[in-house]
């Protein structure tokens, strides 16, 4: 599932990922020539019990090392795979090679772009990119999850890059919401109910807030918790 807006497409596009397998072994190019890269990030919301998410290289290696772990499926071991749980954050930069395990739901926040280039998908029988992963794959390690950083009570920043900054609100009372200048902001509905201004949310909604939008009141029936991302 993924959320787009009516009318001139937005740099920022939001999804919702469930998987009762791992999804194929992948990794995205970054900006060049104009066209637009693919950096990424996951927020877990559901993990069943053992579930990882593969980000990075267990080590480093070199390119036609790599080649031969796509082609013998030694590329599934040779991923640094993570246990994940409910809350965590996974920052995923362009050209870092990644694959989303079984019994894993999370929202992902990436550049708006559908490049995707997959390398190995477990004999699975779908089109391939192995020369175009391995010209622009990183062929390091990845830090793994992120540490989310306090801004206020109840309030918590979970990433910032040149093309989102994506934060985590939480709250049970009435709060005041103000428009961001001139940048747009989406606002992902993770976990309760109530009024956003005169509109009723819910839980698993995203509601796009313009930059000409007034200041208005978020009114929750019950304990709220939001993504908000936006364009830096």
């Amino acid at each position: 599932m993924w959320f787009v807006a009516e009318g001139e497409a937005l740099p920022i596009l939001v999804k919702f990922i469930f998987t009762s397998e791992k999804l194929s072994v992948q990794v995205h190019p970054e900006d060049s020539g104009g066209r637009p890269g693919k950096t990424e990030m996951w927020h877990v919301l559901r993990a069943e019990a053992g579930a990882t998410i593969g980000v990075g290289l267990t080590r480093e290696v070199s390119r036609e090392d790599l080649r031969e772990a796509a082609l013998s499926g030694e590329i599934a071991e040779l991923l640094h795979w993570i246990p994940v749980q409910p809350g965590d954050t996974v920052f995923v930069p362009a050209r870092t090679i990644h694959a989303i395990g079984a019994g894993v739901a999370l929202c992902e926040i990436q550049q708006q772009s559908d490049i995707t280039y997959r390398i190995y998908d477990y004999g699975r029988p779908r089109e391939l990119h192995l020369e175009q992963g391995l010209a622009v794959a990183n062929l390091g390690t990845h830090p793994g999850k992120s540490v989310a950083t306090p801004l206020a009570e109840g309030e918590w920043r979970l990433a910032a890059c040149a093309y989102f900054v994506t934060d985590l609100l939480e709250f049970a009372a009435p709060r005041r919401f103000a428009p961001l200048g001139r940048r747009c902001q989406i606002l992902i509905v993770l976990e309760g109910d109530g009024k956003l201004g005169a509109a009723a949310y819910k839980t698993g909604q995203a509601w796009l807030i313009p930059p000409e939008a007034d200041e208005f009141q978020i009114e929750p029936a019950t304990n709220t918790r939001l993504l908000r991302t936006y364009v830096p």
